[in-house]
């Protein structure tokens, strides 16, 4: 596990709670990459903690499934299996199809202007081969998607599930021909939204975010059907 963040020490009444909430940020973000072993004395001194609030959020983050406790072994990053990439992929697939429908009844033209912008900047990123700019922006418009959808239990549901897949949602290496099917629909949802047509839109990122199941299977070493 690479240490990119300066050690920050954490003072809240439910130690545990934020400890936890730190290590989801590790493994969201990618840094903690599945079926790596959480080592204990890093991130007690990283955390600036001791083991025993530590424990208790690796408990925490077990029972929500995204850490695997080892007997006698620690605890490790869960892998995912090919069933849970499909099925998790189906279910983001609807609540982002949601979300385009929602933000096309209530999106400003400030907000279409800004994803606008975003998607300018990804294109630009696409055609200088940047990976790192294109995901970043990528990223951005669907979020700004799900924002738009006015919707606080969506966005919780959303990001709540689409955690554990984020680093290969949008990390993960695309052929030429996903890279570029992935743009061209990319472009049509601008056109959707500046149109509020909510159930064309909300067709296409259904099946947008269905086209991404190869990707992050391949990512995760499993090929769905």
């Amino acid at each position: 596990m690479n240490q990119i963040d300066t050690r920050i020490g954490i003072s809240r009444r439910y130690l545990h709670d934020e400890v936890a909430e730190r290590m989801r940020e590790l493994i969201f973000s990618g840094e903690m990459e599945p079926k790596s072993r959480i080592n204990e004395t890093e991130l007690t001194e990283r955390f600036g903690i001791s083991r025993t609030p530590l424990r208790e959020a690796i408990k925490i983050l077990a029972t929500e499934g995204l850490l695997e406790l080892l007997p006698n072994r620690g605890a490790r990053v869960a892998s995912i299996s090919e069933r849970e990439i499909e099925e998790m992929m189906e279910v983001i697939a609807g609540l982002e199809a949601t979300a385009g429908d929602l933000a096309c009844r209530s999106i400003s033209d400030a907000e279409i202007a800004a994803i606008q912008a975003d998607h300018d900047a990804m294109v630009v990123a696409w055609r200088a081969g940047d990976e790192a700019g294109y995901f970043s922006n990528n990223r951005r418009i669907h979020e700004a998607i799900m924002a738009a959808a006015r919707n606080a239990i969506l966005g919780g549901l959303y990001q709540s599930l689409s955690g554990r897949i984020q680093r290969s949602r949008y990390r993960a290496h695309q052929t030429p021909e996903q890279w570029a099917r992935a743009m061209s629909e990319h472009e049509q949802m601008i056109v959707l939204l500046r149109a509020r047509d909510g159930a064309a839109l909300a067709h296409l990122l259904r099946e947008h975010i269905r086209g991404k199941k190869p990707v992050i299977a391949a990512s995760y070493g499993v090929a769905p059907a």
